[in-house]
């Protein structure tokens, strides 16, 4: 077993792709096979599963790329300290639904330890993606809500991935909506009220269920809906189309402005928002830092 080699499953696992992490390596994708295919042989696992649909971390794997990535983080520090190399660039990568919070955060983390280099990468995607990236490891930290409904079928697939969740708040249901909308200017809004506006909601691709989806309530019907992709078309469709989206209440204004301001939703749901890990992979130093970050992105 060599530190290239396992500099190369490292990178195969954030890739998910073994042609991808070749182009990324700059060596031939058959090289890169054999050197895995080398490394599983000698540590008697399989390191990867191979399908039709590409290449994942087993669960053995994910075992031993927790390991792998301390050998290689550690002999870095060693090349820094005693080989008067530069600081070699830093790795994280947060996996998220669309809270502004968790950008406000990422800023936070990236001006307080950014070097000259790092490699970073902050994903806002789907529920259920969130927790394939850190069951995978392609995410050190992911960021999802549980509540009444949803959280028995959440709790079972990190459970089965061997994730944990840590609560950071607990927040009662709002709309963001439009400061020019008319429900703006109450101090409460009641569920029947919403029915003339458009409803707003993140896609969840081939995981479109209702446990699934980062809006409460999703089991309600409306007369107007329209599913997005990203946070910056929901805010705008908000404002140009005077639509509502559910959510924590928790907006930034640094980042979203003040076209948008979050109103009171009457009703006696909750949602927890928190991140999720894996039980038995210590947080980097960077993660740590992050979760530091969120606490103080949401006044903790």
């Amino acid at each position: 077993m060599t530190l290239q080699q396992l500099k190369y499953a490292i990178e195969v696992a954030n890739r998910g792709s073994i042609n991808e992490a070749a182009k990324r390596l700059f060596i031939s994708q058959p090289s890169l096979s054999n050197a895995i295919k080398d490394l599983e042989e000698e540590m008697s696992i399989s390191i990867f599963e191979r399908t039709n649909k590409g290449i994942s971390l087993s669960k053995e794997g994910v075992e031993f790329l927790s390991y792998a990535r301390q050998v290689v983080e550690q002999a870095e520090l060693l090349e820094s300290r005693y080989l008067n190399s530069k600081p070699s660039p830093q790795h994280f990568s947060v996996s998220t639904q669309h809270y502004a919070f968790a950008v406000n955060a990422f800023v936070s983390l990236v001006q307080e330890h950014g070097q000259d280099e790092y490699e970073l990468a902050l994903r806002e995607t789907k529920t259920h993606e969130i927790i394939e990236d850190v069951k995978s490891m392609r995410s050190e930290i992911g960021i999802l809500y549980l509540n009444e409904f949803n959280g028995k079928v959440i709790n079972k697939l990190l459970k089965s991935a061997n994730l944990q969740f840590t609560s950071l708040f607990t927040a009662k249901p709002h709309i963001f909506v439009s400061i020019k909308n008319p429900l703006a200017k109450q101090s409460i809004v009641k569920i029947e009220q919403l029915q003339p506006y458009p409803n707003l909601s993140f896609d969840q691709g081939e995981y479109n269920s209702f446990h699934f989806a980062e809006e409460i309530l999703s089991t309600l019907t409306h007369k107007k809906s329209i599913r997005v992709n990203d946070r910056a078309t929901l805010f705008n469709l908000l404002i140009g189309l005077n639509g509502y989206t559910i959510s924590t209440g928790v907006l930034s204004a640094d980042l979203n402005g003040n076209e948008i301001i979050p109103v009171p939703l009457d009703c006696e749901e909750s949602i927890n928002v928190g991140w999720i890990s894996h039980k038995n992979v210590a947080l980097s130093k960077l993660g740590m830092s992050y979760v530091e970050a969120l606490k103080l992105a949401i006044g903790q």
